[in-house]
């Protein structure tokens, strides 16, 4: 058992070298993602001059949310893992792997893993910069409440199971279609706008806002931001926990059932 941990150890650990040689990229995207927040500060301060509630928050915790959305998307965003993916089963990399007492699943990851661990570690320096000036303006309202934090982390470490799951889906449809950009992009659309990263999914109408909470892309990012920016209580947060857990459960049995499913149409070409 522990030679089957330690290989998924050093897996993290080239990851995370290999992330530490690609720092600037997380760098300027950390630093670029700012100006997402100059826009949402533009437009939804417009939004309110109006009013001042919408949806029962006031502009400071909607703005506080989105800050939220922000980070979080760093550190459990799959950014790419899905073209890797795609790349090292096209160009038959992929072929090794099925060579070696090494599940392909657990491997990458391993390297997404360390990835977030660089780019969640990088947006914390912006954020040392704008976040003593935001609680100096009183723009952050975050609340308290310690069960928050409890049922928030593993809220968090399922979102990031799933976005990474969701990617490795999409990488294995390599093995039926010669590119999958089409699927990702028309899957990003689908989670921006599901996932509460333009809106927060709870000023949807009732019904819809119902319905969003039984996909998976609801606990991508909206149902963790909300739990620590407060907009959703307790009684919901262990409901919502209990349906990520099962579609985390049920995203990795997928991507099982396609990894096998692929390895019978896969031809081992190259590598």
């Amino acid at each position: 058992m522990t030679a089957g941990v330690d290989k998924y150890r050093h897996a993290f650990l080239i990851g995370l070298q290999s992330g530490l040689v690609y720092r600037w990229n997380f760098a300027v995207r950390a630093f670029f993602s700012l100006f997402q927040l100059v826009v949402v500060f533009v437009l939804w301060g417009a939004a309110f001059a109006g009013a001042a509630r919408i949806g029962g928050f006031d502009f400071d915790q909607t703005f506080t949310y989105f800050i939220t959305t922000l980070v979080l998307q760093f550190f459990v965003g799959a950014f790419n893992e899905d073209y890797q993916i795609s790349e090292e089963i096209r160009n038959g990399l992929i072929n090794s792997f099925l060579l070696k007492p090494i599940n392909y699943f657990l491997y990458r990851l391993s390297i997404f893993s360390a990835a977030r661990v660089v780019s969640g570690a990088l947006v914390l320096v912006p954020l040392a910069v704008i976040v003593p000036l935001l609680v100096l303006h009183g723009r952050l309202d975050l609340p308290h409440e310690g069960w928050r934090l409890a049922l928030g982390a593993p809220a968090l470490a399922l979102s990031a199971l799933i976005q990474f799951s969701i990617a490795y889906c999409f990488g294995l449809m390599t093995f039926w279609f010669l590119e999958i950009q089409g699927f990702v992009i028309l899957s990003l659309a689908i989670e921006s706008v599901l996932g509460g990263q333009i809106f927060p999914l709870d000023l949807m109408p009732a019904r819809l806002f119902h319905a969003a909470q039984f996909l998976p892309f609801y606990y991508q990012i909206y149902f963790p931001a909300a739990i620590f920016t407060g907009r959703i209580g307790r009684a919901a947060a262990v409901q919502g926990l209990g349906l990520e857990l099962g579609w985390a459960l049920a995203l990795v049995g997928l991507a099982q059932f396609l990894w096998g499913r692929g390895l019978r149409r896969h031809t081992a070409v190259g590598g």
